[in-house]
Protein backbone atom coordinates (compact mmCIF):
# COMPACT_ATOMS: atom_id res chain seq x y z
CA UNK A 1 0.00 0.00 0.00
CA UNK A 2 1.64 3.21 -1.06
CA UNK A 3 1.85 5.93 1.82
CA UNK A 4 -0.85 8.73 1.60
CA UNK A 5 -1.43 12.22 3.23
CA UNK A 6 -4.74 11.40 3.29
CA UNK A 7 -6.67 11.57 6.79
CA UNK A 8 -8.76 8.94 7.03
CA UNK A 9 -11.97 9.91 5.04
CA UNK A 10 -14.56 7.99 7.33
CA UNK A 11 -16.70 10.20 9.84
CA UNK A 12 -17.46 8.33 13.22
CA UNK A 13 -18.22 5.78 13.55
CA UNK A 14 -20.60 6.49 15.82
CA UNK A 15 -19.88 3.02 17.28
CA UNK A 16 -16.97 4.07 18.84
CA UNK A 17 -18.71 6.12 21.08
CA UNK A 18 -19.92 3.95 25.00
CA UNK A 19 -22.98 2.60 24.34
CA UNK A 20 -25.86 4.83 25.84
CA UNK A 21 -29.20 4.30 26.66
CA UNK A 22 -29.95 7.67 24.89
CA UNK A 23 -32.46 7.42 21.56
CA UNK A 24 -30.41 6.82 18.29
CA UNK A 25 -31.02 9.16 15.07
CA UNK A 26 -30.47 6.64 12.40
CA UNK A 27 -30.76 7.98 8.38
CA UNK A 28 -33.52 6.85 6.31
CA UNK A 29 -33.03 4.72 3.56
CA UNK A 30 -35.46 6.54 0.32
CA UNK A 31 -36.64 3.66 -2.25
CA UNK A 32 -36.69 4.54 -5.91
CA UNK A 33 -37.38 3.12 -9.09
CA UNK A 34 -35.47 4.48 -11.95
CA UNK A 35 -36.26 3.52 -16.04
CA UNK A 36 -32.63 2.70 -17.90
CA UNK A 37 -32.33 4.11 -21.13
CA UNK A 38 -33.54 1.33 -22.50
CA UNK A 39 -36.97 1.40 -20.78
CA UNK A 40 -35.30 -1.40 -18.15
CA UNK A 41 -37.23 -0.81 -14.80
CA UNK A 42 -34.76 -0.99 -11.79
CA UNK A 43 -35.31 -0.75 -8.22
CA UNK A 44 -33.20 1.38 -5.89
CA UNK A 45 -32.70 2.04 -2.30
CA UNK A 46 -30.10 5.27 -1.17
CA UNK A 47 -28.86 7.06 1.77
CA UNK A 48 -26.39 8.49 2.81
CA UNK A 49 -23.62 11.04 1.36
CA UNK A 50 -19.57 9.97 1.10
CA UNK A 51 -17.53 7.19 -0.67
CA UNK A 52 -20.16 5.20 -2.95
CA UNK A 53 -20.92 1.50 -0.97
CA UNK A 54 -22.83 -0.33 -3.47
CA UNK A 55 -24.81 -3.22 -2.05
CA UNK A 56 -26.64 -6.39 -3.67
CA UNK A 57 -28.70 -8.54 -2.12
CA UNK A 58 -29.14 -12.25 -1.85
CA UNK A 59 -31.69 -14.66 -3.54
CA UNK A 60 -35.44 -14.04 -3.73
CA UNK A 61 -34.54 -10.62 -1.02
CA UNK A 62 -34.37 -7.17 -2.22
CA UNK A 63 -31.93 -3.73 -1.39
CA UNK A 64 -34.65 -2.59 1.12
CA UNK A 65 -34.48 -5.62 3.33
CA UNK A 66 -31.22 -4.73 4.65
CA UNK A 67 -32.10 -1.32 5.73
CA UNK A 68 -31.18 -1.85 9.45
CA UNK A 69 -28.05 -2.44 9.08
CA UNK A 70 -27.60 -0.39 5.87
CA UNK A 71 -28.85 2.92 7.73
CA UNK A 72 -25.92 2.36 10.56
CA UNK A 73 -23.09 2.17 7.59
CA UNK A 74 -24.66 5.55 6.89
CA UNK A 75 -23.38 7.54 9.94
CA UNK A 76 -19.91 5.98 9.13
CA UNK A 77 -19.59 8.42 6.03
CA UNK A 78 -20.98 6.17 2.92
CA UNK A 79 -23.80 7.05 0.94
CA UNK A 80 -25.39 3.39 0.33
CA UNK A 81 -26.77 2.28 -2.98
CA UNK A 82 -28.51 -0.70 -2.55
CA UNK A 83 -29.57 -2.33 -5.83
CA UNK A 84 -32.47 -4.67 -6.96
CA UNK A 85 -31.02 -7.38 -9.02
CA UNK A 86 -32.94 -8.39 -11.86
CA UNK A 87 -36.66 -10.44 -11.22
CA UNK A 88 -36.36 -9.22 -7.60
CA UNK A 89 -37.48 -6.48 -5.54
CA UNK A 90 -38.79 -3.36 -8.30
CA UNK A 91 -36.39 -4.51 -11.03
CA UNK A 92 -37.97 -6.33 -14.67
CA UNK A 93 -36.63 -9.52 -15.17
CA UNK A 94 -34.14 -9.95 -17.42
CA UNK A 95 -35.14 -11.61 -21.09
CA UNK A 96 -34.68 -15.56 -21.73
CA UNK A 97 -31.30 -15.07 -23.41
CA UNK A 98 -29.42 -13.34 -20.74
CA UNK A 99 -30.28 -16.03 -18.08
CA UNK A 100 -27.04 -15.97 -16.21
CA UNK A 101 -25.11 -14.65 -13.94
CA UNK A 102 -22.81 -12.44 -15.99
CA UNK A 103 -25.82 -10.76 -17.61
CA UNK A 104 -27.18 -10.12 -14.95
CA UNK A 105 -24.10 -8.60 -13.43
CA UNK A 106 -23.50 -6.59 -16.43
CA UNK A 107 -27.40 -4.99 -15.80
CA UNK A 108 -25.40 -3.85 -12.49
CA UNK A 109 -22.61 -2.03 -13.92
CA UNK A 110 -25.09 -0.54 -16.58
CA UNK A 111 -27.19 0.84 -13.22
CA UNK A 112 -23.85 2.30 -11.42
CA UNK A 113 -23.07 3.99 -14.72
CA UNK A 114 -26.50 5.60 -15.01
CA UNK A 115 -26.55 6.85 -11.97
CA UNK A 116 -23.00 8.30 -12.28
CA UNK A 117 -20.86 6.33 -9.89
CA UNK A 118 -17.39 6.32 -10.89
CA UNK A 119 -15.50 4.63 -8.25
CA UNK A 120 -17.12 2.89 -5.47
CA UNK A 121 -16.82 -0.56 -2.78
CA UNK A 122 -19.17 -3.41 -3.89
CA UNK A 123 -20.55 -5.65 -1.28
CA UNK A 124 -22.84 -8.77 -2.00
CA UNK A 125 -24.72 -11.16 0.14
CA UNK A 126 -25.45 -15.07 -1.25
CA UNK A 127 -26.29 -14.78 -5.04
CA UNK A 128 -25.69 -10.81 -4.65
CA UNK A 129 -21.70 -12.20 -4.23
CA UNK A 130 -21.39 -14.08 -6.73
CA UNK A 131 -22.88 -10.94 -9.15
CA UNK A 132 -20.33 -8.66 -7.08
CA UNK A 133 -17.42 -11.01 -8.36
CA UNK A 134 -18.23 -10.98 -11.75
CA UNK A 135 -18.80 -6.97 -11.96
CA UNK A 136 -15.36 -6.36 -9.85
CA UNK A 137 -13.45 -8.65 -12.07
CA UNK A 138 -14.83 -6.95 -15.28
CA UNK A 139 -14.68 -3.13 -13.78
CA UNK A 140 -11.36 -3.64 -11.58
CA UNK A 141 -10.62 0.12 -11.84
CA UNK A 142 -13.73 1.16 -10.58
CA UNK A 143 -13.84 -0.99 -7.42
CA UNK A 144 -12.35 0.32 -3.86
CA UNK A 145 -12.89 -2.84 -2.28
CA UNK A 146 -15.02 -6.07 -2.51
CA UNK A 147 -16.94 -7.74 0.73
CA UNK A 148 -18.09 -11.04 -0.51
CA UNK A 149 -20.69 -11.71 2.75
CA UNK A 150 -21.54 -15.74 2.60
CA UNK A 151 -21.44 -15.51 -1.04
CA UNK A 152 -21.95 -18.28 -3.34
CA UNK A 153 -18.21 -18.20 -4.82
CA UNK A 154 -15.13 -20.52 -4.21
CA UNK A 155 -13.97 -23.84 -5.31
CA UNK A 156 -16.29 -25.41 -3.36
CA UNK A 157 -19.50 -23.85 -4.35
CA UNK A 158 -18.35 -24.52 -7.41
CA UNK A 159 -18.09 -28.09 -6.65
CA UNK A 160 -21.67 -27.75 -5.41
CA UNK A 161 -22.68 -26.27 -8.74
CA UNK A 162 -21.89 -29.44 -10.82
CA UNK A 163 -23.30 -31.36 -8.59
CA UNK A 164 -26.24 -29.42 -9.16
CA UNK A 165 -26.26 -29.82 -12.45
CA UNK A 166 -25.84 -33.92 -12.81
CA UNK A 167 -28.26 -34.29 -9.56
CA UNK A 168 -31.03 -30.70 -10.00
CA UNK A 169 -32.98 -31.76 -6.90
CA UNK A 170 -30.16 -30.87 -4.77
CA UNK A 171 -30.48 -27.77 -5.49
CA UNK A 172 -33.89 -28.37 -4.01
CA UNK A 173 -32.22 -29.28 -1.33
CA UNK A 174 -30.31 -26.03 -0.77
CA UNK A 175 -33.12 -23.75 -1.60
CA UNK A 176 -35.10 -26.00 1.63
CA UNK A 177 -32.07 -25.24 4.09
CA UNK A 178 -32.52 -21.55 2.78
CA UNK A 179 -35.90 -21.58 3.19
CA UNK A 180 -34.88 -22.86 7.25
CA UNK A 181 -32.01 -20.69 7.61
CA UNK A 182 -34.58 -17.33 6.54
CA UNK A 183 -37.44 -18.51 9.10
CA UNK A 184 -35.00 -18.46 11.46
CA UNK A 185 -33.56 -14.90 11.31
CA UNK A 186 -36.92 -13.35 13.07
CA UNK A 187 -35.84 -14.18 16.83
CA UNK A 188 -39.95 -14.27 17.59
CA UNK A 189 -39.10 -14.64 21.15
CA UNK A 190 -35.33 -13.90 22.39
CA UNK A 191 -36.47 -10.15 20.98
CA UNK A 192 -39.86 -9.67 20.06
CA UNK A 193 -38.99 -5.72 18.72
CA UNK A 194 -36.73 -6.38 16.08
CA UNK A 195 -38.89 -9.36 15.08
CA UNK A 196 -41.42 -6.91 14.42
CA UNK A 197 -39.17 -4.83 12.50
CA UNK A 198 -37.86 -7.71 10.45
CA UNK A 199 -41.52 -8.82 9.89
CA UNK A 200 -42.22 -5.25 8.35
CA UNK A 201 -39.66 -5.22 6.28
CA UNK A 202 -40.46 -8.79 4.82
CA UNK A 203 -43.78 -8.47 4.04
CA UNK A 204 -43.21 -6.29 0.90
CA UNK A 205 -40.77 -9.22 -0.66
CA UNK A 206 -43.32 -11.85 -0.01
CA UNK A 207 -46.20 -10.07 -1.31
CA UNK A 208 -43.71 -9.63 -4.42
CA UNK A 209 -43.40 -13.50 -4.85
CA UNK A 210 -46.72 -14.59 -4.20
CA UNK A 211 -48.09 -12.19 -6.55
CA UNK A 212 -45.03 -13.29 -9.28
CA UNK A 213 -43.68 -16.38 -8.18
CA UNK A 214 -41.97 -17.48 -11.85
CA UNK A 215 -39.38 -13.97 -11.27
CA UNK A 216 -37.25 -16.53 -9.11
CA UNK A 217 -36.88 -18.69 -11.98
CA UNK A 218 -34.47 -16.78 -14.35
CA UNK A 219 -31.83 -16.33 -11.50
CA UNK A 220 -32.24 -19.94 -9.79
CA UNK A 221 -31.99 -21.43 -13.55
CA UNK A 222 -28.72 -18.71 -14.01
CA UNK A 223 -26.81 -20.42 -11.02
CA UNK A 224 -26.55 -23.33 -13.17
CA UNK A 225 -25.70 -22.22 -16.09
CA UNK A 226 -22.58 -19.84 -15.00
CA UNK A 227 -19.02 -20.58 -15.31
CA UNK A 228 -17.31 -21.41 -11.96
CA UNK A 229 -15.97 -18.81 -10.21
CA UNK A 230 -12.82 -18.95 -9.47
CA UNK A 231 -11.96 -17.19 -13.28
CA UNK A 232 -13.53 -14.32 -11.51
CA UNK A 233 -11.72 -14.79 -8.01
CA UNK A 234 -8.42 -15.06 -10.14
CA UNK A 235 -8.75 -11.78 -11.96
CA UNK A 236 -9.63 -9.74 -9.09
CA UNK A 237 -6.23 -11.32 -7.06
CA UNK A 238 -4.43 -10.37 -10.21
CA UNK A 239 -6.10 -6.72 -10.03
CA UNK A 240 -4.88 -5.81 -6.30
CA UNK A 241 -8.59 -5.63 -5.46
CA UNK A 242 -8.71 -5.73 -1.58
CA UNK A 243 -11.21 -8.42 -0.91
CA UNK A 244 -13.06 -8.81 1.97
CA UNK A 245 -15.03 -12.31 3.06
CA UNK A 246 -17.55 -12.35 5.69
CA UNK A 247 -18.84 -15.77 6.85
CA UNK A 248 -21.37 -17.37 8.80
CA UNK A 249 -19.74 -20.46 10.71
CA UNK A 250 -22.43 -22.00 10.90
CA UNK A 251 -24.07 -21.59 7.30
CA UNK A 252 -25.29 -24.68 6.18
CA UNK A 253 -26.42 -23.80 2.69
CA UNK A 254 -23.43 -22.25 1.54
CA UNK A 255 -20.60 -23.59 3.47
CA UNK A 256 -17.83 -21.93 5.55
CA UNK A 257 -15.26 -23.89 3.24
CA UNK A 258 -16.66 -21.74 0.29
CA UNK A 259 -15.51 -18.22 2.20
CA UNK A 260 -11.67 -20.01 3.20
CA UNK A 261 -11.68 -20.39 -0.59
CA UNK A 262 -12.37 -17.04 -1.74
CA UNK A 263 -9.83 -15.75 0.29
CA UNK A 264 -7.56 -17.88 -0.19
CA UNK A 265 -7.89 -17.47 -4.03
CA UNK A 266 -7.65 -13.47 -3.68
CA UNK A 267 -5.14 -12.99 -0.48
CA UNK A 268 -8.27 -11.22 1.43
CA UNK A 269 -9.48 -11.13 4.81
CA UNK A 270 -11.84 -13.65 5.99
CA UNK A 271 -13.76 -12.41 8.33
CA UNK A 272 -15.47 -15.56 10.82
CA UNK A 273 -19.01 -14.86 12.30
CA UNK A 274 -19.42 -16.94 15.23
CA UNK A 275 -22.32 -19.41 15.47
CA UNK A 276 -23.42 -17.63 12.27
CA UNK A 277 -25.97 -18.86 10.30
CA UNK A 278 -26.12 -18.17 6.32
CA UNK A 279 -28.42 -14.61 6.82
CA UNK A 280 -26.95 -13.17 10.15
CA UNK A 281 -26.61 -9.78 8.60
CA UNK A 282 -30.29 -9.77 8.47
CA UNK A 283 -30.95 -11.38 12.10
CA UNK A 284 -28.47 -9.22 13.60
CA UNK A 285 -28.54 -5.30 12.15
CA UNK A 286 -25.07 -5.01 14.24
CA UNK A 287 -23.02 -7.16 13.60
CA UNK A 288 -22.24 -6.24 10.18
CA UNK A 289 -21.45 -2.18 11.35
CA UNK A 290 -19.35 -3.56 14.13
CA UNK A 291 -17.16 -5.38 11.71
CA UNK A 292 -16.71 -2.88 9.39
CA UNK A 293 -15.97 -0.54 12.19
CA UNK A 294 -12.79 -2.94 12.76
CA UNK A 295 -11.93 -3.32 8.87
CA UNK A 296 -11.86 0.68 8.82
CA UNK A 297 -9.37 0.70 11.48
CA UNK A 298 -7.22 -1.80 8.97
CA UNK A 299 -7.50 -3.13 6.12
CA UNK A 300 -10.37 -1.88 4.73
CA UNK A 301 -9.92 1.73 5.75
CA UNK A 302 -6.48 1.86 3.40
CA UNK A 303 -8.34 0.65 0.77
CA UNK A 304 -10.73 3.51 0.93
CA UNK A 305 -7.88 5.85 0.78
CA UNK A 306 -5.47 4.25 -1.81
CA UNK A 307 -8.98 4.12 -3.69
CA UNK A 308 -9.46 7.94 -3.28
CA UNK A 309 -6.21 8.55 -4.00
CA UNK A 310 -6.26 6.52 -7.41
CA UNK A 311 -9.38 8.04 -8.12
CA UNK A 312 -7.78 12.13 -7.95
CA UNK A 313 -8.08 12.96 -4.29
CA UNK A 314 -4.70 15.02 -3.47
CA UNK A 315 -3.62 16.24 -0.98
CA UNK A 316 -5.79 16.04 2.84
CA UNK A 317 -8.58 17.54 1.46
CA UNK A 318 -11.23 14.64 2.74
CA UNK A 319 -14.26 16.61 3.48
CA UNK A 320 -17.52 15.32 2.03
CA UNK A 321 -17.43 17.53 -1.08
CA UNK A 322 -14.06 16.15 -2.24
CA UNK A 323 -14.55 12.91 -1.72
CA UNK A 324 -17.90 13.30 -4.27
CA UNK A 325 -16.07 15.15 -6.68
CA UNK A 326 -13.87 12.04 -7.61
CA UNK A 327 -15.94 9.23 -7.36
CA UNK A 328 -19.08 10.19 -8.73
CA UNK A 329 -19.77 12.40 -11.95
CA UNK A 330 -20.46 15.97 -12.06
CA UNK A 331 -24.69 16.19 -11.83
CA UNK A 332 -24.58 12.35 -10.95
CA UNK A 333 -28.66 11.40 -11.34
CA UNK A 334 -27.65 9.43 -7.43
CA UNK A 335 -27.95 12.88 -6.74
CA UNK A 336 -31.06 13.26 -7.07
CA UNK A 337 -32.28 10.08 -5.10
CA UNK A 338 -32.48 11.78 -1.73
CA UNK A 339 -35.20 11.01 0.98
CA UNK A 340 -38.24 12.95 0.32
CA UNK A 341 -38.26 13.10 4.41
CA UNK A 342 -34.69 13.29 5.23
CA UNK A 343 -35.06 13.77 9.28
CA UNK A 344 -33.42 11.17 11.19
CA UNK A 345 -35.60 8.21 12.74
CA UNK A 346 -35.06 7.38 16.25
CA UNK A 347 -35.11 3.95 16.91
CA UNK A 348 -33.44 3.53 20.56
CA UNK A 349 -29.57 2.64 21.47
CA UNK A 350 -27.59 1.04 19.57
CA UNK A 351 -27.15 -2.38 21.22
CA UNK A 352 -23.95 -4.75 21.31
CA UNK A 353 -23.59 -7.34 18.15
CA UNK A 354 -25.14 -10.45 18.58
CA UNK A 355 -22.21 -11.91 16.95
CA UNK A 356 -18.67 -12.36 17.69
CA UNK A 357 -16.38 -12.91 14.93
CA UNK A 358 -12.36 -13.71 14.26
CA UNK A 359 -10.19 -12.42 11.05
CA UNK A 360 -7.99 -13.96 9.20
CA UNK A 361 -5.66 -12.67 6.42
CA UNK A 362 -4.28 -15.01 3.04
CA UNK A 363 -1.22 -13.64 1.16
CA UNK A 364 0.43 -15.88 -1.21
CA UNK A 365 -2.73 -18.44 -1.13
CA UNK A 366 -1.47 -18.93 2.59
CA UNK A 367 -2.81 -18.49 5.61
CA UNK A 368 -0.70 -15.50 7.02
CA UNK A 369 0.17 -16.22 11.06
CA UNK A 370 0.12 -13.88 13.40
CA UNK A 371 3.16 -11.97 13.89
CA UNK A 372 4.60 -12.47 10.53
Amino acid sequence: MNSSELVDPIYGPELDSPLSDDRVLVPRLARHQIVMPDGHLVGVTVAGAGVPLVVVHGFSAEGFLYAQSLSRLVKMGFRVIAIDTAGHGATQGLPLNGQNMNAYAELLGNVIDELGIKRYIVAGHSMGGQLVTRLAAARPEQVMALMLIDAIVGDTWDWMVRAFRVNPPLLVGVGGVLLIDSASVIPTFTDPRQATKLIRLVAPTLAGHAVQPWRLLGPMMSILRTRASRHALNKIQSNDIPVFVLHGAWDVAVPHRTGVDAARRTDGVLVTVEHAGHSWILRDPETLPSIFNELLGAELGEAIRDGLQKAGLKGKGTSIKEIERVCYNRNARVFSLTAADSIPKPVGRHRRPKYGWTVDRYQGHQKVRAGQ
